[in-house]
Order: C-alpha cells, then structure tokens, then sequence
C-alpha cells in the first residue's frame, strides 16, 4: 500500500475527491498517510479531521520558509510518505525541498499549462479569450506551475461562462485528471524525459 502527504491551505476539494477515489476503490493502492495544512483555519483540516485522518496544522505565518518546509518535510518522512500531492496548497516550495522528493511531489492547476500559471487563471483565460482552457497535473520543481506535465483535461470555454461556471467545470475535471495522474504515478510506469512524462502508451502512441 502507497502512503499519500496531502498539503493544502484552503477548502480541500482535491483532497476529498483523492480521499472518495481511495474510497471507492478507483485509487485501489494508496492511502492518505497525513494531510498537513499551513493554515489552523483551512476547512480541508477539518474535513480530514472528520474522516478520521492523521491531519495535522504546521503554521508557516512568521517563519523564515526554509524552517518551515523543514517541519513539514520531517512530518511527511516520518509517515514514511510514497507521494505528496498538493492540494490548494497556497505556498511555493523551497528549492531544498523540492529536492528532498524527486519526482515525488505533485499539482494540479486550473488551467493547460504553460498557459495561465499563477493565481487567477480561470479570470486570465477569459481575459484572454480562448476556447479552451482545462487542468493539468505536474511535477512540482522549483519554479512556480513548471514541473513537467503528467495529465491534462481540457474543458471547453462557452460563451455565457463567467469566472465561477468555468471554474466549476474544470474543478471536476481536475478530479477526474488527479486520480489518473495518481495512480500513474504511484504505478512507476511512466519515465520523465527532459519535460515529457511518457507512459508506455504515450510511448508507443
């Protein structure tokens, strides 16, 4: 069984849609070993709290980042974690800590990256005006929204469509793309080269 770190800082709608796909059996090898949020406020602790899960608040306000990305780092070793999966977590990663889990950190982003990084990308997507906007899930490296692309899902853009009903949309496609990613992921088959994240269907493709 493949133990999951859940971060996040905010409502926590990734982290249950990851807890309902291990729950019914679509994320058959993996269990969430410790949900930490930086925020004592965050109502996806709660949630955690509520299933009965190991949740835990490690508070990063006033703290140098690299002293806090330390503690969260020993809390997840010490769960002995396979895979950590952001979740609305609202922090950028120290480089040291990236580096403590290669290939062990994963994202999801509101949008088909490398278009919209950064906050707001549903309102960018509509400023801009595109037809297509969607999800993708990533590795995390040290640069904000970079890391290589594991999953995308694309979602079409309408014409009545405000910042809320997009974002909406996408939300469940980000976790339809999430679970997939996941359970590539913790299958070891796929190989990163340069940027791409070739699994063997993409590779025979």
């Amino acid at each position: 069984m493949k133990k999951l770190g859940v971060l996040l800082s905010g409502r926590g709608t990734n982290f249950e849609a990851i807890a309902d796909s291990i729950a019914a059996g679509r994320l058959p090898n993996a269990e969430i070993a410790i949900v930490i949020s930086n925020r004592p406020e965050a109502p996806g602790l709660a949630l955690a709290q509520k299933r009965g899960l190991h949740a835990v608040c490690i508070p990063s306000r006033g703290k140098p980042r690299e002293q806090h990305d330390a503690e969260v780092a020993a809390a997840l070793n010490d769960r002995q974690v396979d895979l950590i999966c952001l979740a609305g977590y609202m922090r950028l990663l120290s480089p040291w800590f990236v580096q403590q889990f290669p290939h062990k950190i994963l994202n999801i982003h509101p949008s088909l990256l490398p278009a919209f990084p950064g906050l707001d990308s549903q309102k960018q997507a509509l400023e801009y005006g595109v037809k297509i906007s969607g999800c993708t899930v990533h590795f995390v490296d040290e640069q904000l929204d970079h890391g290589s692309i594991i999953m995308q899902k694309a979602v079409p853009v309408l014409a009545g469509d405000d910042v809320h009903s997009l974002a909406d949309r996408i939300l469940r496609q980000e976790h339809i793309a999430y679970t997939e990613a996941i359970n590539l992921v913790l299958s070891g088959k796929f190989e990163v080269e340069g940027r791409r994240v070739l699994s063997p269907i993409g590779k025979n493709a």
